[in-house]
């Protein structure tokens, strides 16, 4: 074993790699995979080290119905812990770090140009535009990259839909359990209230719609992410606030 894996993880080690455990699909989670190798060169650690290390955050996912390894380390625990409780403020926090990392903030071309509007600063609007990539490309992962009604797998027609709307909820507008992957179509209606998913996943269609388009997929089972699967509060809110029964 090399130096580079023997050495103790860090807390701000951690926060990088559980930034990317949520960022790349579950099944590829490999040595091979250059995110890792990437991420392995910052850290001056082997791809391997990283690829084990969140193979071990796949063991205290809930979210997993499959299990990955299971030498976890207290810390390991106690970061993941505050990830779980928090995932706005931590996954905030450990974007900076990976910004620091880099050299430069990963601020997505496919969103909107910034503008500047009364009472927000361009650092406020910089970091909203961030964490609206940052959730869209962890909701795209765990859909693997398709809508989760249709099947679409065209990422240009895909968006990381929020459940309980992002102005609604903003301790919970980064936590992928609050998320649906859906097609332009599709994100449009679930946003209106014209189309909402039931407890046991199933498109709900409201009778306010008439267009086959959505009616179509009225009790359709939905395909549930790898990772990350529905938080069922957030969709008896959609439900009750959102949906135009």
């Amino acid at each position: 074993m090399s130096d580079t894996e023997r050495k103790l993880w860090t807390r701000d080690e951690l926060l990088l790699a559980i930034n990317l455990y949520c960022k790349i699909p579950f099944g590829r989670i490999h040595y091979k995979n250059p995110e890792i190798i990437e991420l392995a060169n910052k850290l001056g650690r082997t791809p391997g080290s990283i690829s084990y290390k969140l193979a071990n955050f796949s063991s205290l996912d809930p979210t997993l119905d499959r299990k990955g390894a299971a030498n976890v380390s207290k810390l390991d625990k106690e970061v993941w812990a505050e990830f779980y409780d928090n995932w706005e403020e931590k996954l905030s926090e450990s974007e900076s770090k990976l910004a620091e990392l880099k050299g430069a903030l990963d601020i997505p071309e496919e969103l909107p140009e910034l503008e500047i509007t009364e009472g927000k600063t361009r650092e406020a609007i910089v970091k909203t535009r961030v964490n609206q990539g940052l959730f869209r490309k962890i909701i795209l992962s765990s859909y693997d990259e398709k809508c989760c009604i249709t099947g679409i797998d065209n990422a240009e027609l895909l968006i990381a839909s929020h459940i309980v709307p992002w102005s609604r909820d903003t301790k919970n507008r980064l936590n992928p359990m609050n998320g649906v992957c859906l097609n332009a179509l599709h994100d449009r209606a679930f946003d209106k209230g014209l189309i909402t998913i039931s407890e046991d996943y199933r498109v709900v269609v409201s009778k306010k719609v008439k267009h086959e388009l959505l009616l179509k997929y009225n009790t359709a089972q939905i395909s549930l992410p790898s990772r990350f699967r529905p938080d069922q509060n957030f969709l008896k809110f959609h439900r009750n606030e959102i949906f135009r029964n």
